[in-house]
């Protein structure tokens, strides 16, 4: 069934292994393609938080750096500002974010715990709007608190920070996209 692709389906994600049993062959049908490696597939999820606040709070930065390795299973990069600017304080070099990208295993779990896990524990969620995809098919989900991931203890939280997760996709127009993120599990409305 897989003859182009070398899979070892015991030692997979569970969303990896939805992924290739069940929703390739959907896809191939459904969009019409003959090659497993023609339909639309995540190339990787990439997290992103922003954190004015950590330049007069340095206790800050070191609790959001434990707190997204927690949740992405993988030490952040410290992101610094380009420039220095009087009135926001901020000079150049200082940090200011923090970013992770998650590729292969990570990627499939992370997905699968913000699919099942973190997006449910969202306060008033009615679903993630369809407009948040970009002309090459990539989708970005803003989440303003941290603490809806269950690897977060709240009762050791002392600032709530958001985040932004932007899902690369490999797809040839936005609606194939939008269809493997449906199939994946996400509640996209129209």
């Amino acid at each position: 069934m897989f003859n182009c692709l070398v899979v070892k389906l015991n030692s997979m994600s569970r969303l990896k292994e939805k992924y290739f049993k069940k929703i390739v062959p959907a896809l191939k049908k459904e969009l019409g393609y003959k090659n497993d490696l023609a339909a639309p597939r995540m190339r990787k999820v990439v997290v992103n938080v922003g954190l004015g606040k950590a330049i007069e709070n340095k206790k800050l930065l070191d609790q959001a750096v434990s707190d997204i390795a927690a949740i992405t299973g993988q030490k952040p990069v410290l992101k610094s500002a380009k420039k220095s600017i009087a009135a926001f304080k901020v000079r150049e070099g200082t940090p200011v974010g923090l970013m992770v990208t998650l590729r292969g295993e990570r990627m499939y779990e992370f997905v699968d715990r913000l699919v099942n896990v973190a997006i449910p524990r969202i306060r008033d969620f009615r679903g993630l709007p369809e407009t948040s995809f970009d002309k090459q098919g990539n989708y970005s989900i803003g989440v303003r608190e941290h603490i809806v991931f269950p690897e977060i203890n709240t009762d050791s939280v002392s600032e709530i920070f958001g985040l932004e997760i932007t899902i690369v996709i490999k797809a040839k127009n936005p609606e194939e996209a939008k269809r493997l993120l449906i199939l994946l599990g996400f509640p996209i409305i129209k």
